[in-house]
C-alpha cells in the first residue's frame, strides 16, 4: 500500500473512532442530563403545535414533538432527533470536502468536526443550533457546487439549506447575509447569480421564512422585536473584548488559531472553493464579534460563531499538513481536551452530588438544577389537596420544566420578568396561560410554585409583595432548598376562599449572614453575624446550621438600622432590631472540615424556613 493510501486509511480509522465514540457518550448523557430550561420550553411548544413561536420559528418545536412521539416523553425523546442530525453532520462534511480536496483532507475535517467542542456537543441538548448546523453545511455545499456549475442538484441543496435555517432561527439571517456577499465577492460566485435557477432556489429559502413573518405581523413585530431590539442594548460596550477569550477557550487555542490562519491565507487561493469557505468563516465570526460590542451581554451568546468555524473547518487539513508534527498533534489532543472538559461539566451537571458541591461558585449550572425534585414535591403536595386544584408556575422556566415532568404543558404561569427578558411572555398570552393571580382563579385552590433564585436578591422583597398584590396572603410556604439552596423553591398550598381572607401578607423570610463570609476558615469557636426579618409577621427566634443539623440558638432581635433602608418597602414590626449573633462553640460534635453553613428561621405565624447555606472551613 502506498503512503498516501495508508495516511488515508489512518485518518479515516481515526475519523470512524472518535466519531462512534463522541456518538456513544452523547447517547448516554442524553439520557442523564436534566432538560435544560429552553429546552422545556421548546417542549412546551411543540405540543401546542404551530407554524412560528414568539421565540423562534417551528422546526425545533416540530424536530421534538417528533422526538417525543417516537421514543416517549423523555430527555432522550426531547432529544433524540436533534442527536441523530449531529451525527450526520461530520458525515457531510466529510463528503464536501473529499469532493474539494481529496479523501485524506476529507476524514481529516471530519475528525475537527467531531472534536470541535462547540460542533463535538450538538446534539447533546435539542437546542436551534443542531438544524441551524445542518443548514448551514447544506449551504456551504451547494455554495461549493455553484462555483464550479450551476446544476439542478445543487440548486435544490441551496433551497433545501436555506429553508432548514429559515425554519431553525433568526440567527440564520446572517449566514445568508455572508453567503451573499461571498458569492458577489468572487467572479465565479457572480456567474453562478445570473443563473436563474439560483435565484428560484433564493425565493424558495425567503418562502421559509413567511411562517415567521406571517407571527410576528399577527403579534405587532413581538419576536423580531425580541431578537432585534429588545434584548440588545444596541450602545458601544467593551465586553465585546471577551468574544476572544471565550472563543479561544471553547474552540480551544491552537485550533481556533489554526483557522484564523487558514481564513487568512485561503483568501487569495486559487481553488474558488477554498477562497469561497475562507470568505464565509471569516465574515460570519469577525462579524460577530464586532456585534459583541453592541449586542446582548445578559445570555449566552459563545455560541453564535460556530457556522463560521463550520465554513473554515474544510481549509484546515491543508494548514496543518504545513505545520510540524508536534504542533498538529497538540493541536489535535488540546481540542480533545477541550471537548471531554465540556462533556466532564455535563457529566458533573447530571450527577447531584458533584453539583451540589458548586453550589456556591458563580458558574453553577441552575437551568439544570432540581427540577426532579421539584415536581415530586409537587406532586406530593397536589395529592394532599383538592382534585381541583390547579399548579400556577411563578415563571416559565418552572412552567416548562413542571409540565415536562408532569405531561402537563398547559400549567399557568404568572407575568414574570424573566418572561419578557427570554421573549416567552408573548407565547404564553396567546397560550392563554398567563394568569393575573386570584382574579383569574376565582374560587379554586392553587398550588404556587415560586422560583426565589430566579430573581436577583435585591428585587425579591419586591417580588413577594407582588405575590400578595396577585394571589392574596400567602401560607407558609414549603421550601425546597436544592444544592445547598443555590437553586431555591417556596411551594404555597392557597385554599379556595383568597388565602386567608383579609389577613395581612406574610412573605417568605429573608436574610443575609454577614460574618462569616462564604468560603472562610474559621477556627472554633466562631461567630455567626447577620441580619433577617419576615414582612407581616416578622421572626420568632434564628438558629444555626451545620450541613442541616441546628448548632446553635441565635440571639435575634439586635439594632440592624441599614436593613430597613436598603429595603425600603419592608414592613417587617421589628425593624430596626432584625439582627442576630450565635456562637458555633468548641462544644459543637464538629470536626474540622467544610460544612455548609445555614440558617433556620422561625416565623412568629409558625412557619419554619431553611435558608440558602454557604461553605465554610472549620480548622
Amino acid at each position: 500500500m502506498r503512503e498516501g493510501d495508508v495516511r488515508t486509511e489512518q485518518a479515516r480509522r481515526a475519523f470512524v473512532a472518535s466519531w462512534a465514540a463522541v456518538l456513544l457518550l452523547k447517547l448516554v448523557l442524553a439520557t442523564q442530563l436534566p432538560l435544560f430550561v429552553d429546552e422545556a420550553f421548546y417542549w412546551q411548544e411543540g405540543q401546542h403545535p404551530g407554524w412560528a413561536y414568539s421565540d423562534l420559528p417551528g422546526l425545533t418545536a416540530w424536530l421534538i414533538r417528533l422526538g417525543v412521539e417516537l421514543a416517549g416523553n423523555s430527555e432522550f425523546g426531547v432529544r433524540l432527533p436533534f442527536l441523530m442530525i449531529a451525527a450526520a453532520l461530520p458525515w457531510l462534511m466529510v463528503r464536501l470536502v473529499a469532493r474539494e480536496f481529496g479523501e485524506r483532507r476529507a476524514w481529516l475535517a471530519g475528525c475537527a468536526t467531531v472534536l470541535l467542542p462547540l460542533a463535538g456537543t450538538l446534539g447533546l441538548l435539542a437546542l436551534p443550533d443542531v438544524p441551524m448546523a445542518l443548514a448551514t453545511l447544506l449551504c456551504i455545499d451547494a455554495g461549493a457546487r455553484l462555483l464550479r456549475k450551476v446544476e439542478y442538484d445543487a440548486t435544490l441543496l441551496l433551497a433545501l439549506g436555506l429553508a432548514v435555517g429559515a425554519l431553525s432561527h433568526y440567527r440564520f439571517i446572517a449566514v445568508i447575509g455572508v453567503g451573499i456577499v461571498a458569492l458577489l465577492w468572487l467572479p465565479e460566485g457572480r456567474r453562478a447569480l445570473r443563473d436563474p435557477r439560483v435565484w428560484i432556489a433564493i425565493a424558495f429559502g425567503a418562502a421559509a421564512w413567511a411562517p415567521l413573518l406571517a407571527w410576528n405581523l399577527d403579534n405587532a413585530e413581538a419576536g423580531l422585536r425580541f431578537q432585534l431590539v429588545d434584548r440588545h442594548p444596541w450602545s458601544f460596550h467593551p465586553e465585546g473584548l471577551l468574544f476572544l477569550p471565550t472563543q479561544l477557550a471553547l474552540v480551544t487555542p491552537l485550533l481556533f488559531v489554526a483557522l484564523a490562519w487558514a481564513a487568512w491565507r485561503s483568501r487569495r487561493d486559487g481553488h474558488p472553493s477554498a477562497r469561497l469557505f475562507a470568505l464565509l468563516g471569516g465574515l460570519v465570526v469577525l462579524g460577530f464579534f464586532a456585534l459583541g460590542f453592541f449586542a446582548d451581554t445578559e445570555r449566552v451568546s459563545f455560541h453564535w460563531p460556530l457556522p463560521g468555524y463550520l465554513a473554515l473547518l474544510p481549509l484546515l487539513p491543508a494548514l496543518l499538513d504545513a505545520w510540524p508534527r508536534w504542533l498538529r498533534r497538540a493541536t489535535w489532543a488540546l481540542a480533545a481536551a477541550g471537548l471531554a472538559a465540556i462533556f466532564g461539566y455535563y457529566l458533573a451537571v447530571s450527577i447531584p452530588s458533584l453539583r451540589a458541591q458548586s453550589a456556591a461558585l458563580k458558574w453553577y449550572p441552575s437551568n439544570f438544577a432540581g427540577w426532579g425534585v421539584l415536581a415530586d414535591a409537587v406532586e406530593e403536595m397536589r395529592a394532599e389537596m383538592p382534585a381541583d386544584t390547579r399548579i400556577v408556575a411563578d415563571n416559565f422556566k418552572i412552567g416548562a420544566e413542571l409540565g415536562f415532568a408532569l405531561g402537563d404543558p398547559r400549567i399557568a404561569v404568572l407575568d414574570h420578568p424573566l418572561n419578557r427578558a427570554h421573549g416567552r411572555a408573548p407565547q404564553l398570552r396567546l397560550w392563554g396561560l398567563q394568569t393575573r393571580g386570584r382574579a383569574d382563579w376565582g374560587d379554586a385552590p392553587v398550588l404556587l410554585v415560586v422560583g426565589a433564585s430566579d430573581v436577583p436578591y435585591r428585587q425579591l422583597l419586591r417580588r413577594y409583595h407582588a405575590l400578595c398584590e396577585r394571589a392574596g396572603p400567602l401560607p407558609p410556604p414549603r421550601v425546597l432548598n436544592i444544592d445547598h439552596g443555590a437553586q431555591r423553591f417556596l411551594l404555597f398550598a392557597l385554599d379556595g376562599a383568597g388565602g386567608g381572607g383579609e389577613r395581612p401578607c406574610s412573605t417568605p423570610a429573608l436574610a443575609w449572614i454577614d460574618a462569616p463570609a462564604a468560603g472562610a476558615a474559621v477556627q472554633r469557636p466562631f461567630e455567626v453575624q447577620g441580619w433577617a426579618f419576615k414582612d407581616g409577621t416578622g421572626l420568632d427566634r434564628v438558629e444555626v446550621t451545620l450541613d442541616g443539623a441546628v448548632v446553635a440558638e441565635a440571639e435575634y432581635g439586635l439594632p440592624a438600622p441599614g436593613v430597613a433602608g436598603y429595603w425600603e418597602i419592608s414592613n417587617d414590626p421589628e425593624h430596626p432590631n432584625v439582627g442576630f449573633r450565635a456562637t458555633v462553640d468548641a462544644a459543637a460534635p464538629v470536626r474540622p472540615g467544610r460544612y455548609w453553613l445555614g440558617l433556620r428561621l422561625h416565623g412568629r405565624d409558625g412557619s419554619v424556613e431553611q435558608w440558602r447555606e454557604q461553605p465554610v472551613t472549620i480548622r
